[in-house]
């Protein structure tokens, strides 16, 4: 039996995904094939690949949402069946109830685990993102960078021991975007109340921050799929590349060697960064071409 304390987060072992036509069972679609994939407890790991090759798919079976038509699942060593309730899922697209306030929604997972802190703890950690002073703000009056620190509040307030990220900040503007990636990478690496943000968006009024009650202690285990090659590189430990689909596969995968704590800005500048993403784009350019010829032709 696998020890959970020495076991890695999550695996992925020879997982296939095939989607079968409703009406009729002859069409079948295999989005990814015998894929393994393994995030250490407290690593950053960033898949990357061509538009459509399943890459959420992927984050989608490591969540629970999606059971794979074959392989296995592993969560700290045990088998996973149903939901993943040791995972915390950011989405790419907006997840905000519009009827709760901010502070509504960080407390909503509380309230539905039974949380009788909920409160406290939202609030907590909406000062931890530089929101301490919209608790009482509905998103449609949050900017976009606003809500998406909602929905890392959200998500980090439960305290998962995994986080799966779906391209989490691909419709912000660049200098949000990467402001938001500092956010997580100090959030991850537990300096929250030290991160760099500019004051516009981390608009907290005078009172200080002050810690999110209830949390284990330790980096969590991050599964992160982005299409943007920069991104990955500058927050993760490991890139891993994926084939151009259909039956997509992993085709490489790269260790980050770069100091941490990192400015995902200024860590683009490095001559390591560089040699990295020369060394990532060569296996990746033509998985990348193929995809978009894939795209022509549908």
């Amino acid at each position: 039996m696998t020890d959970p304390d020495t076991a890695p987060a999550l695996e992925l072992h020879s997982v296939s995904c095939t989607f079968v036509d409703r009406h009729d069972a002859s069409q079948r679609y295999t989005a990814v094939r015998d894929v393994t994939l393994t995030v250490g407890a407290g690593e950053f790991v960033s898949v990357v690949g061509p538009t459509g090759c399943g890459k959420s798919t992927l984050l989608n079976v490591a969540a629970g949402l999606l059971a794979p038509s074959s392989g296995s699942v592993r969560v700290f060593g045990a088998p996973l069946a149903g939901i993943n309730t040791r995972a915390g899922y950011m989405f790419q697209a907006e997840s905000l109830m519009p009827w709760r306030t901010a502070l509504g929604n960080v407390m909503a997972g509380l309230e539905f685990r039974g949380a009788a802190d909920a409160r406290e703890r939202g609030e907590a950690w909406l000062r931890r993102v530089g929101l301490g002073g919209f608790g009482d703000r509905y998103p449609h009056q949050l900017s976009g960078g606003m809500r998406k620190r909602t929905s890392l509040a959200q998500t980090l307030a439960l305290d998962p021991d995994i986080i799966l990220m779906d391209e989490p900040f691909s419709a912000l503007d660049i200098q949000t975007r990467q402001l938001m990636e500092n956010e997580v990478l100090a959030l991850w690496a537990g300096e929250g109340d030290k991160r760099r943000a500019a004051p516009s968006l981390s608009p907290t009024p005078p009172g200080g921050a002050s810690e999110a009650s209830g949390g284990r202690q330790g980096r969590k285990a991050v599964l992160f799929i982005t299409h943007d090659l920069d991104e990955a590189i500058a927050m993760s430990d490991r890139v891993v590349v994926l084939s151009a689909g259909p039956a997509s596969r992993p085709i490489g995968e790269f260790v980050v060697d770069l100091e941490r704590p990192r400015d995902v800005a200024e860590v683009r500048t490095t001559p390591r960064f560089i040699a990295l993403h020369q060394a990532i784009w060569a296996v990746l350019r033509d998985e990348v071409l193929k995809g978009y010829q894939q795209q022509l032709a549908a």
